[in-house]
């Protein structure tokens, strides 16, 4: 089951005097993780390079920032697939220390950098959630809200129209017992509906 981790966590690792310290991070998006790549230009203006990967859906990127290709962007993008990760920026700002590595030592330095940064990262499973709407009548309505609270259903939308129309979204594996509930406690009187009504 997909993954992501809850907050920023940092790791800092010396090989053969080259210093290399990396970052985890939720993240959704490339402008926002580009952003953070700059920030830590600036923040590390003596780095010989800040390479980064981004774990983000079609948003997803390996930079290797100046490294021979393939051996710093693309290995830390592995890790975060390794680990089965969704919405995380890895960021490794590494100092030169005078002595080269060989693309072997680069990837993994890389990689180490980041599997060690994530042992110590709190993860949190990712749920998909899914959005249901339905039909009913005005006398149902304060039923079907107790019914959403005690779910953990999020309430998107009602209108009150002919009858009330409610929106709401909730985990997908929430989905099937609640809708099994509703359809008994609405003994035939709710309509699922598959278009929000204008």
């Amino acid at each position: 089951m997909p993954q992501t981790i809850s907050r920023a966590t940092h790791h800092e690792l010396i090989i053969k005097k080259s210093r290399f310290i990396c970052c985890v991070q939720p993240m959704q998006n490339r402008p926002t993780a580009q952003a953070v790549v700059d920030a830590l230009r600036k923040e590390y203006p003596g780095a010989a390079h800040v390479c980064w990967a981004l774990l983000a859906g079609g948003q997803s990127a390996a930079v290797d920032d100046g490294e021979p290709s393939g051996t710093a962007g693309r290995p830390m993008l592995e890790v975060l697939r390794h680990q089965e990760l969704e919405g995380v920026l890895a960021t490794v700002v590494r100092y030169f220390g005078g002595i080269k590595l060989g693309a072997g030592g680069l990837v993994r330095a890389y990689t180490d950098s980041v599997a060690q940064t994530l042992l110590l990262a709190e993860k949190i499973t990712l749920q998909r959630v899914i959005t249901l709407q339905c039909s009913i009548p005005y006398s149902m309505e304060g039923w079907l809200r107790r019914e959403l609270e005690l779910a953990q259903a999020t309430l998107l939308n009602v209108r009150h129209q002919t009858a009330v129309h409610m929106q709401w979204s909730l985990a997908e594996s929430q989905s099937a017992p609640l809708i099994q509930r509703l359809n008994e406690g609405g003994q035939g009187r709710i309509d699922w509906l598959k278009f929000w009504p204008n």
